[in-house]
């Protein structure tokens, strides 16, 4: 019959030794454990490994300044499409209503005195409510539209600081000055008598409207150009 105090002895050594060779296991790294035992060993870097990328992570640069161009170009398509339906549909229409005279935001060369006193003596209440209704939508949103996209064009394409803001001066000055002339062309055809001064403001306005406009085009040829010439000397490089 075996000893008691030696079964007992060796009982308590067994469980201090299982003991022991536990607190080891759960002190060795996920790596080491890892290492040792696979995958299994450490579920929460397999977990990690297996959960999706975070939606909400920044975007690399070449990703944005894709998103960018991507921007540029629907707000060009828009801006075009407005300009039409401004310029060449809408005021275009408005001259079935004054015998072919065209509308004061079409004259590009300014207008006078006469030209508005003759516009008035075509133009009735219904045409007049018209023309308003037409600058309060689209002669509103053309501009805003266009001084939008050729800011983020300009911006996108052109690296020096100083050439990037003198760049996006004329389509801004366009936008501001296209809706003050739009306010000033209604209230010059609102007044019973309009006088020189005020014929005066609104034909500087639409010639400056116009100018500015050819000159935000020369603007974005010149972003775009740039941005080429510096493609073809990386390429060189």
């Amino acid at each position: 019959m075996p000893n008691p105090y030696f079964v007992i002895g060796l009982t308590s050594r067994t469980a201090d030794t299982v003991r022991d060779a536990r607190m080891y296991c759960m002190a060795k790294k996920p790596a080491q454990r890892a290492k040792k035992h696979g995958s299994k060993a450490s579920p929460g870097a397999t977990q990690a490994a297996n959960q999706p990328t975070n939606p909400s992570a920044p975007r690399s640069p070449q990703k944005a300044k894709s998103n960018g161009h991507l921007i540029v170009i629907a707000g060009v398509v828009a801006s075009g499409f407005m300009f039409w339906y401004f310029h060449l549909l809408t005021l275009n229409q408005m001259t079935q209503l004054t015998d072919g005279l065209a509308m004061p935001d079409s004259m590009l060369f300014g207008f006078d005195l006469g030209y508005v006193e003759k516009l008035k003596g075509l133009l009735n209440a219904d045409g007049l409510g018209q023309l308003q209704y037409v600058h309060k939508t689209a002669g509103t949103l053309f501009p805003l539209i266009f001084g939008f996209s050729w800011l983020l064009l300009i911006g996108l394409n052109t690296a020096k600081r100083s050439l990037r803001w003198a760049l996006c001066a004329p389509p801004v000055l366009f936008a501001v000055v296209q809706l003050v002339s739009n306010v000033l062309i209604d209230a010059m055809l609102a007044n019973s008598a309009p006088d020189a001064a005020q014929v005066a403001w609104a034909s500087a306005s639409v010639i400056a409207s116009w100018t500015l406009l050819v000159l935000s085009l020369i603007c974005a040829a010149i972003a775009l150009l740039g941005r080429n010439r510096r493609r073809i000397q990386s390429a060189a490089n």
